[in-house]
C-alpha cells in the first residue's frame, strides 16, 4: 500500500477537500506523521484572528498530525476564488511547476504520508505552459478520483478517468461523494461507474447531515471529516 496519494475530482466543489481530509484521518491510523498538501488554492477569507486564510488549506491542516504553516501546506494561495491561472495573471504572479514540486518535496521529507489535493478539475490550467495534470505526472503518485454524485457525473467521471490513464498515471481508486441526495437512480449511477472504471470503488460518502455541512468561509469540521472517513477504504 502506498503512503502518498494524489486526490483529483470531476469538477470543482465536488468534495475533494472532504475526501482529502478523510483520507488523512485514515492514514493516521497507520502512520505517525501525516499531512496534506495543495499546490495552489484560490479564494481567501478573514478568520476570527483577522488572518487571511483558505478554507481548503485550513481543512488539510486540521486533519494533519503536524501543526504546519499554511505556506508549507500550500505554496500559492490566491485571494480570489476563480481559475488559478487567471487570478495569478491578474495579480502578476507566476505559478511555477518547479516551485510546487520543491514545496511538495520539502513537506514529504518531514512526514510519513502525504495526501495531495488538486485544484479544480484534473485539467485546470495553472499557466500557459502547464496544468494540474502536468503536476500530477511530475509527482507520479497513485491517483484517487472523487466523483460528485449529481446529474452529469457519469460523463465527467469517465472523461476524467480516461485523462488520468492517458497520462500513464495509476488510478488507485475512486470515491463517490453524494452531492445531491435526490439524484434520480443514484445507486444505479454508482453501479454504472463501477462497471466502467477499472479501479476499485473506495467508498460512498452519504450526503452530510445538516450539522456537518460546511459553512461558507470556514474549513470542514473534524466531525465532518470523521463522518466521511468511516465510509472510506484506503487503496
Amino acid at each position: 500500500m502506498a503512503s502518498h496519494y494524489f486526490i483529483t475530482g470531476t469538477d470543482t466543489e465536488i468534495g475533494k477537500t472532504l475526501v482529502a481530509g478523510a483520507m488523512i484521518l485514515r492514514l493516521r491510523q497507520q502512520y505517525q506523521r501525516v499531512a496534506g498538501f495543495k499546490p495552489v488554492a484560490a479564494g481567501m477569507y478573514c478568520n476570527k484572528n483577522n488572518q487571511l486564510v483558505n478554507e481548503d488549506v485550513e481543512t488539510l491542516i486540521l486533519a494533519s498530525t503536524l501543526s504546519l504553516p499554511a505556506t508549507t501546506v500550500c505554496p500559492y494561495q490566491l485571494d480570489q476564488a476563480a481559475a488559478p491561472h487567471l487570478v495569478a495573471k491578474q495579480l502578476g504572479i507566476e505559478l511555477n511547476l518547479a516551485a510546487m514540486l520543491a514545496a511538495y518535496q520539502y513537506l514529504s521529507q518531514q512526514v510519513d504520508a502525504v495526501v495531495v489535493e488538486g485544484a479544480g478539475g484534473f485539467l485546470v490550467p495553472f499557466s500557459d505552459e502547464f496544468d494540474l495534470a502536468d503536476f500530477a505526472v511530475a509527482l507520479k503518485l497513485p491517483v484517487i478520483l472523487v466523483v460528485g454524485l449529481r446529474l452529469g457525473c457519469l460523463n465527467h467521471a469517465l472523461l476524467t478517468a480516461a485523462a488520468i490513464e492517458q497520462r500513464g498515471l495509476k488510478l488507485a481508486g475512486w470515491v463517490a461523494n453524494t452531492l445531491d441526495p435526490q439524484l434520480p437512480l443514484l445507486q444505479e449511477n454508482v453501479v454504472s461507474l463501477k462497471e466502467r472504471i477499472a479501479a476499485p470503488l473506495l467508498g460512498i460518502i452519504d450526503y452530510l447531515p445538516s450539522p456537518l455541512q460546511k459553512i461558507s468561509s470556514a474549513p470542514y469540521s473534524l466531525t465532518a471529516l470523521e463522518f466521511a472517513a468511516k465510509s472510506l477504504n484506503l487503496p
